[in-house]
């Protein structure tokens, strides 16, 4: 069966580090699975309260920039097709794949139960736009290593038992920012969506005709800018 099609609908879970993360890292790919039949949800693990750049107004606070977030967040999930947002809002830029977070975020998986858990590539040290940021690599670090050994074995953190969580193991884990990519989705007709998506993330965005110029430059090389082509990509771990 093709990667990303299956023949029953999905619990999908997206755990990343800022809002925003789903939009721009594999935005058009959720789309197409809200669109699907799939159930979708997200959780972030910080609220971008250090998101500041030259556009942000001189006053605002980082409390201000925070609950800003929660709300441009919200908007873009909306128009992905996302049915939650949680945020566990943590102090961005400095996340660390501690033994608390990452026992946090077993709570999260084995809560949400997802067969499908989307994240980002913790080896990928370099982005489209320079370095990579930690706070991206860290989330998937510590959720990769909440995922195996721990979301699916009952004698990792026999607490959350307690709570009345079971151990759980996702089916697939796919890792989206990633420069070891196994799969590769074409995703030319959910791009409008992921576009309008990330249109709502005034905060970080700037100028909105530059930015649409830059995500538009971003078809596959193969394409035309007359009969553009997009792609998102991938490393799957499948575990069933």
């Amino acid at each position: 069966m093709e990667p990303g099609i299956w023949d029953s609908p999905k619990q999908i879970l997206v755990i990343l580090a800022h809002p925003d993360d789903p939009e721009f890292f594999c935005g058009a790919t959720l789309a197409k699975w809200s669109r699907a039949g799939h159930t979708i949800s997200y959780t972030l693990l910080t609220c971008g309260d250090k998101g500041f750049n030259d556009h942000t107004p001189k006053d605002m606070t980082s409390s201000d920039l925070c609950a800003l977030r929660h709300d441009e967040q919200r908007a873009a999930a909306n128009v992905i097709g996302a049915q939650s947002v949680h945020f566990l809002d943590l102090e961005d830029g400095t996340l660390v794949p501690s033994l608390d977070l990452r026992r946090e975020v077993v709570r999260v998986i084995r809560r949400a139960k997802p067969d499908i858990l989307v994240t980002c590539d913790p080896q990928n040290l370099f982005a489209l736009y320079g370095l990579n940021h930690p706070d991206h690599r860290a989330a998937g670090q510590i959720v990769l290593d909440a995922v195996f050994p721990a979301a699916g074995n009952k004698a990792f953190f026999p607490e959350l038992l307690a709570e009345g969580l079971q151990p759980h193991m996702p089916k697939e884990i796919w890792c989206s920012l990633t420069s070891q990519p196994n799969t590769v989705m074409d995703v030319t007709e959910a791009w409008p969506i992921k576009l309008e998506a990330l249109l709502n993330h005034k905060s970080q965005i700037g100028d909105v005709d530059k930015f649409k110029e830059r995500m538009k430059s971003r078809r596959t090389e193969d394409s035309t800018d007359e009969n553009p082509r997009y792609e998102e990509k991938f490393r799957v771990v499948k575990y069933a």
